[in-house]
């Protein structure tokens, strides 16, 4: 699942975009308002994390412009401590909700988590296909109830089909998703990461046609 992250702040930034990654998120990181803004607009994301004060192209014009293409991505807004016009003017402009500066990195995951699952519908935290468990919040994978190790490759894959259960998904989607746009994906990371998780969670989970795509039957 891929996250537009748009923060100036180096140090924030880097350590936002580590712990998305670490949570089964690809990210890409912007650091202005105007490379924020045409990025939203080119790209398909599941959410955006996006600070109030930024150069070029402060916040609230950057989501004013998202809103106004009929975009309905789900916006995180950051914004200062001090800054409660900011945080009005955002809310009245279509974010669908805010962070205080500083944060804990935990709430901020799950207040992602709950925009994302009420974008697509779905109020229960954790996704169950057949015996089949995913636990976002705690990255643990169950079959049977009984847990199952996963790779950190292995547990993104896994809840992104899960996630788009009933639906095939291609290897292009994959990478999309799991991957940011600088990142150098080897050509069968993605078979080799669906072998693994056969091998663990059962030859059938996982239906596959060559050109089509990979897919977990609801």
């Amino acid at each position: 699942m891929r996250v537009l992250l748009v923060e100036d702040d180096h140090i924030l930034g880097s350590s936002l975009k580590k712990a998305l990654e670490k949570h089964a998120y690809g990210v890409d990181w912007l650091r202005d308002g105007e490379s924020g803004l045409s990025a939203a607009e080119d790209s398909h994301f599941a959410a955006v994390i996006l600070d109030i004060n930024l150069p070029l192209l402060n916040g609230i014009d950057v989501l004013k412009g998202i809103r106004q293409k009929g975009n309905r991505v789900p916006v995180l807004l950051l914004t200062a401590l001090d800054a409660v016009r900011q945080k009005v003017e955002g809310l009245d402009e279509g974010a669908d909700d805010y962070m205080v500066k500083p944060f804990d990195l935990d709430e901020l995951l799950a207040r992602l988590r709950a925009l994302i699952r009420r974008r697509e519908g779905r109020m229960e935290t954790v996704i169950r296909c057949g015996d089949v468990e995913v636990d976002p919040a705690a990255m643990v994978v169950r079959r049977d109830g009984t847990q199952v190790h996963t790779t950190a490759k292995e547990f993104h894959l896994l809840k992104l089909l899960m996630e788009r259960s009933g639906r095939y998904v291609t290897k292009s989607d994959i990478e999309y998703a799991l991957y940011d746009a600088n990142s150098a994906v080897e050509s069968n990371t993605t078979e080799v990461t669906i072998y693994n998780l056969r091998k663990k969670l059962g030859a059938d989970l996982i239906k596959s046609i060559r050109g089509v795509g990979y897919m977990i039957e609801r």
